[in-house]
């Protein structure tokens, strides 16, 4: 049987939600299918990015969050 991988399959592997199965299949795949390879490597990319912003809020995000929990727990307690 000859598996064939989509995009969404890739986006799956990237965010580890595919089987053990799957991912041997996959990265097998990628050995072989370039358009799927630099797909893969594009969303590596793409995900460092995304959660880049989590890994470093800036000051002003972390007041924002901060004020709105003060707001939040004084309005709760009224």
């Amino acid at each position: 049987m000859i598996a064939t991988f989509t995009r969404d399959d890739i986006i799956r592997y990237v965010y580890l939600e595919t089987t053990e199965e799957e991912n041997f299949l996959i990265e097998q795949t990628l050995l072989t299918e370039s358009d799927l390879q630099q797909f893969y490597i594009e969303m590596l990319e793409t995900k460092q990015d995304l959660d880049r912003p989590l890994a470093n809020p800036s000051e002003r995000a972390i007041q924002n969050i901060l004020m709105y929990s003060r707001n939040f727990s004084v309005a709760r307690t009224n």
